[in-house]
């Protein structure tokens, strides 16, 4: 097995390799002036399970073309088998028809990745696992939220109560929950498919004088945490956190989130940024050490 090191990914892609105890492939990249992609191995894969560590989080087109062509130059370059490993997958959200005329991004990328060599995706937290069934390849997702919440144990926080921003996000919570042991609730929340306005309620929680964790798999605008936030301090919550696995933070969301009362984000390094404090090295690393033994 060796590691590719795809250039979305630098600094994960070198801890899943000490980790992982494989040779790093490192990769020689550039982008032409008419705004075209170039991508080289710099080591040999010939004969060899090759590991592109690629993340796919914005600019998501350029990404995605980068780990395609990773792909395509590995297999091209005589690796036995291309296993993606893509903490952030781009376009993992429109996973279905919402709109009539609408497409499904998600099963698209399965299909580009399918066609440029990848035999095989490891992601994480991907927004419905259940899209990968329809890869045309193997393809699975594995989760960071006990890493997130073992960074809250480390901080003296056990036993913080953890909320889901809504009812679909529940598994998240009570994923953390197991690791933090504390109380575990939701917030009712809608969202409007052509605005794309939420609105949420926090009726029937109980959180008075409670340290509280909102967990989700992403945050993007911000606008789902800022209001979580604001509910919490009114129904007297002491202290305020927010975790995800994807720590996108679009424009100015971290400023609006802590402006709403959020003493602090934690996110992992499936998209680098200021919030990046939990490294998916060793997640990673362990199921790769697992496809290495078997």
């Amino acid at each position: 097995m060796k590691i590719i090191i795809g250039p979305a990914s630098k600094e994960l892609a070198e801890k899943v390799a000490e980790l992982t105890n494989a040779e790093k492939i490192p990769v020689a990249y550039k982008t032409f002036p008419d705004g075209e992609a170039y991508v080289r191995l710099e080591s040999s894969v010939q004969g060899e399970h090759a590991v592109i560590v690629q993340t796919t989080c914005a600019p998501q087109d350029s990404n995605l073309i980068q780990l395609a062509f990773l792909a395509d130059a590995a297999r091209r370059n005589g690796a036995t088998k291309v296993t993606a490993v893509v903490p952030y997958l781009a376009y993992a959200r429109q996973d279905k028809m919402f709109l009539q005329g609408e497409n499904v991004s998600i099963e698209t990328v399965g299909g580009m990745l399918a066609s440029a060599g990848v035999n095989e995706l490891i992601t994480v937290n991907v927004h419905q696992a259940s899209a990968l069934a329809k890869f045309p390849f193997s393809a699975r997702s594995l989760s960071a939220i006990p890493l997130l919440a073992e960074y809250f144990v480390s901080k003296g926080m056990r036993k913080a109560f953890v909320l889901s921003p809504d009812k679909g996000a529940l598994h998240i919570a009570q994923q953390a929950q197991l690791v933090l042991g504390g109380g575990c609730g939701h917030l009712e929340k809608q969202r409007d498919r052509y605005t794309g306005k939420t609105s949420q309620t926090g009726k029937g929680l109980d959180v008075k004088g409670e340290s509280v964790i909102i967990f989700d798999d992403i945050i993007s605008t911000g606008g789902t945490i800022v209001g979580a936030a604001k509910i919490l301090r009114e129904l007297g919550a002491a202290h305020v956190y927010t975790a995800c696995v994807h720590p996108l933070l679009i424009g100015d969301a971290e400023k609006r989130i802590l402006d709403a009362g959020v003493e602090e984000i934690v996110g992992t390094d499936s998209v680098p940024s200021g919030a990046s404090k939990v490294s998916l090295a060793p997640l990673i690393s362990k199921e790769l050490k697992a496809l290495k033994s078997g």
